[in-house]
């Protein structure tokens, strides 16, 4: 018998907003949206060639399906016939064409891992793989076991090679609590760095070290309380949760081992964990942008970090879709706060809403007290980067202002050798404008913060500046505080704008190391 993978969305982990560059998208021909391809997998189609029978394939059989009109890849040891979907493939039909008959695996990792293969290509299942697939020639990588994932071993002799060791975890007692330690042995481990989650009996510890994800998950021995305290002693590394005991009675022992308990992999390959949050408020920030707030479960501690993002997950007529959203602040300035309970109990959304979109709709739908499944972070960003800064300048398109957000905030409130933040905010017309009174505000109260706005369709009583992205335009922006500064740009916005204001700032002579990019 073939196990069928589970019809779930997305795929493990994600790079969709990653450092230098992104993937280009490939103009679709009309009729082959998302929501097209969706329609197709359930119209009835044989999609497979095999009229609905699942096979073995050996690596021979693979290899002999490698054109685009027989095309075969195999993603964690499950074969698909992509055939049907090269039409559909944002990438375009070249990107798959390069995992043809064989496993591709370590390409989806490295390109777009963010997209639940499982659930876009469930009727394409052709079958499982009787053997361990060839690794192709023409892209490298560590031997990986059939499933994709680094064994054991391999991940010690490489946490070994990067000077780290391999973390562990403890607990111990008293009369009311119970409180369980991770010991990560790294000194720059913090709040955000941990997540937990417990549900009834299930306890989820995820510790994200470097690019390695450490999980503890055990079926607790006795009931717990909801409300919990997780503390950090960052000097040491040590994190420790507390949890309350609903009896004050001696446990024996701190429960039974579940999925992946002690387990250390690559950040890349631990999987997407989600948890419901309620939608408790949704306000007009823009004519099509709305600011969503979502409230975590009790029983969960998140904090997502500086220039990252989770996804939002909802089910769209019986596919499950996600997509990738940066976290904001509330507000800009503080004088704009609401009195509410801690910050870590919310998360806060900018989207826009577009009316013929496929999942901006249904998020636009949902009613106060609604849920949205929510995952952990994702993305490369390190607030390490802003350390020591002089210059810091944002460039942003529309709702790539998003990431630009928090990083803004912490820039001013934490980075002392700050001298100069500028934002360059290019927009279509000035309605578009996020938050525009909030950002003037702020260069009104910190001299060291600066926005301008850059329209493409302004209307006849606009005075600012107007235009595309553009040399003229960055390199009047691009101005250093004083020569030879410790400077940083970040650029967010579609990947045309992102992609051609790399290149303009490369020829501007700005290194790739003082240029980070997230794709919108």
């Amino acid at each position: 018998m073939l196990n069928v993978p589970s019809q779930s969305f997305p795929g493990p982990s994600s790079q969709q907003r990653v450092a230098s560059g992104g993937r280009s998208k490939v103009p679709l021909k009309q009729g082959r949206s998302l929501m097209d391809w969706i329609r197709m997998t359930k119209s009835g189609k044989d999609l497979t060639g095999l009229k609905g029978r699942l096979i073995e394939v050996t690596e021979e059989e693979l290899k002999k399906h490698n054109k685009k009109d027989d095309c075969w890849i195999c993603i964690r040891g499950f074969v698909y016939n992509v055939s049907p979907y090269m039409e559909y493939h944002p990438g375009g039909e070249d990107e798959l064409m390069r995992a043809a008959g064989s496993d591709g695996t370590d390409l989806f990792d490295q390109v777009h891992r963010w997209v639940n293969y499982e659930s876009m290509l469930k009727e394409c299942l052709v079958g499982r793989m009787a053997v361990k697939p060839a690794v192709p020639k023409d892209y490298g990588g560590e031997k990986r076991v059939l499933n994709g994932l680094l064994s054991k071993t391999q991940v010690t002799d490489t946490l070994t090679k990067e000077g780290l060791n391999s973390p562990s975890y403890d607990w111990f007692q008293t009369d009311s609590s119970v409180t369980i330690v991770i010991y990560t042995k790294q000194k720059d481990i913090s709040l955000d760095s941990v997540i937990v989650d417990h549900q009834g009996d299930s306890f989820r510890a995820e510790t994200i070290i470097k690019d390695y994800s450490y999980l503890v998950h055990i079926a607790l021995s006795h009931e717990v309380e909801e409300d919990f305290s997780v503390r950090v002693v960052e000097n040491v590394g040590k994190i420790e949760i507390i949890l309350k005991k609903k009896e004050h009675t001696s446990w024996k022992c701190l429960g039974l081992p579940l999925e992946r308990h002690n387990l250390l992999t690559p950040k890349k390959d631990a999987g997407l964990y989600y948890r419901k949050c309620q939608l408790v408020s949704k306000e007009d920030v823009t004519h099509d942008t709305k600011l969503f707030c979502l409230m975590l479960p009790p029983c969960t501690h998140l904090q997502v970090p500086i220039g990252q993002h989770v996804y939002l997950k909802v089910t769209i007529t019986g596919t499950e879709i996600v997509k990738p959203y940066t976290p904001v602040s509330y507000s800009l300035l503080s004088e704009f706060q609401k009195p509410v309970p801690p910050n870590n109990k919310y998360i806060y959304f900018l989207i826009k809403i577009y009316p013929a979109g496929l999942l901006t709709p249904k998020l636009d739908h949902l009613q106060i007290g609604d849920f949205v499944s929510v995952s952990g972070p994702e993305g490369n960003f390190k607030k390490s980067k802003l350390q020591e800064l002089e210059d810091l300048f944002l460039v942003a398109a529309g709702t790539g202002f998003t990431p630009m957000v928090k990083i803004l905030n912490y820039a001013l409130s934490n980075v002392l050798s700050l001298r100069k933040l500028k934002l360059m905010f290019f927009n279509k017309t000035e309605d578009d404008i996020i938050w525009r009174s909030q950002l003037e505000k702020l260069a009104c109260k910190d001299k060291r913060f600066d926005v301008e706005y850059i329209l493409s369709a302004p209307t006849s009583e606009w005075n600012g500046k107007q235009g595309q992205i553009s040399p003229a335009l960055l390199s009047e922006f691009l101005k250093r505080s004083v020569e030879n500064s410790r400077v940083l740009l970040c650029i967010c916005g579609p990947t045309p704008f992102t992609e051609q204001g790399i290149e303009l700032l490369h020829d501007l002579c700005f290194s790739k190391e003082e240029i980070y990019s997230f794709t919108a």
